[in-house]
């Protein structure tokens, strides 16, 4: 995977007050974290930050105050509500080499069998441990033909080498369900049924 290079300034200015100031500097404020260290206050351009977090589990190289170079993952993100701005963002460090335990998102494609059926995301993104700088993007499942009642366990997925799963096996990721609104007409007769019968 590739790495985003982005620049950060160390910050000793804490609070809401010193967060909305740097929010308003078009920066985000963040933390980095890990290998027994002390935590680690910066500031992150935004705009940059923004860009680099559309890739799941993007890798980040950090160029700290010019001086320091660091590996670091994005581990929680906290948004705006309401326009989705970035508030804050933990970054935990990472080095190469190292195995890190990452949530990588499932993609299903093909069609499934004929009949309306349903494909429910048990499981959105499937936990896997995998070295800091070769973290897969997305795993893909097919789903065709499947019908009814059929699943698609963490184990049935195929991993790139290297990657492997940090779930129970048996948890299932992807089922498919029978259309509901066959079942919800059939509930509504009955009931319509009861309502005649009394």
């Amino acid at each position: 995977m590739s790495e985003v290079k982005i620049s950060a300034e160390t910050r000793s200015e804490f609070g809401k007050g010193a967060a909305r100031r740097i929010r308003r500097d078009a920066k985000v404020p963040g933390v980095l974290y890990g290998h027994g260290s002390d935590p680690l206050h910066v500031t992150l351009p935004g705009h940059d930050l923004l860009l680099a977090l559309r890739t799941p589990n993007v890798l980040i190289s950090l160029d700290i105050d010019g001086k320091t170079n660091e590996l670091a993952i994005p581990k929680a993100v906290q948004r705006d509500a309401v326009k989705g701005h970035l508030e804050h963002v933990d970054l935990l460090l990472v080095k190469r080499g190292e195995k890190v335990t990452v949530e990588v998102p499932v993609h299903a494609e093909g069609e499934l069998a004929p009949g309306g059926y349903l494909l429910e995301h048990v499981l959105n993104a499937l936990p896997v441990e995998a070295e800091a700088t070769h973290i897969p993007q997305a795993v893909t499942v097919s789903i065709e033909g499947l019908e009814a009642g059929a699943s698609v366990l963490a184990k049935d997925i195929k991993l790139p080498n290297g990657t492997t799963l940090a779930v129970d096996g048996d948890a299932v990721v992807l089922q498919v369900l029978a259309a509901q609104a066959e079942e919800a007409a059939e509930g509504e007769e009955t009931a319509g049924e009861d309502v005649a019968e009394a």
